[in-house]
């Protein structure tokens, strides 16, 4: 038994193969896509730069809105208590005899702000509170609050 075809298959000793007998392969431009392309890859990585260069400025005035929201909360909380004790001891007080009696700063305000409490020395009584910004909040300031209700810095209030 030959391994070429036999019969009209052959011509003076040629042999012509049937077009059932072979596989024919699309050249290699010609197959479907299993992958991404340079190009596509490049696209992509371009569009995610734009969009950080945009998103992550304005997360960032986001958090120290936020942060700022925390502590002028936890500031008006401090003074409040300030209020209370003035009615049962007729008199301010210092923010050590407020974390005596049980006052103490939330653990996210005290991570970017620092507090002080400062007792007026006139006939009537009187406090300022401040909260001084440090790390990343430090570029936003510090706030301060009196028993006036006066808010300072009135553009961050």
């Amino acid at each position: 038994m030959s391994a070429f075809p036999q019969g009209n298959d052959s011509f003076n000793g040629y042999y012509f193969l049937r077009e059932s007998q072979f596989t024919v392969e699309e050249p290699a431009m010609g197959r479907s896509a299993k992958g991404f392309t340079l190009i596509e890859v490049m696209i992509v990585v371009a569009i995610i730069s734009i969009l950080s260069a945009v998103a992550l400025p304005a997360y960032s005035k986001y958090l120290v809105r936020a942060k700022r929201v925390a502590a002028q909360s936890s500031m008006l909380d401090l003074a409040n208590r300030e209020e209370q004790f003035l009615l049962a001891n007729r008199g301010y007080a210092s923010l050590a005899t407020l974390e005596a009696n049980g006052f103490t700063t939330p653990a996210d305000v005290a991570a970017n702000y620092s507090y002080d409490v400062v007792l007026g020395t006139g006939p009537s009584p009187s406090y300022v509170i401040t909260l001084t910004a440090t790390g990343a909040q430090a570029g936003d300031g510090n706030l301060a609050l009196t028993s006036g209700g006066v808010k300072t810095p009135a553009n961050r209030w």
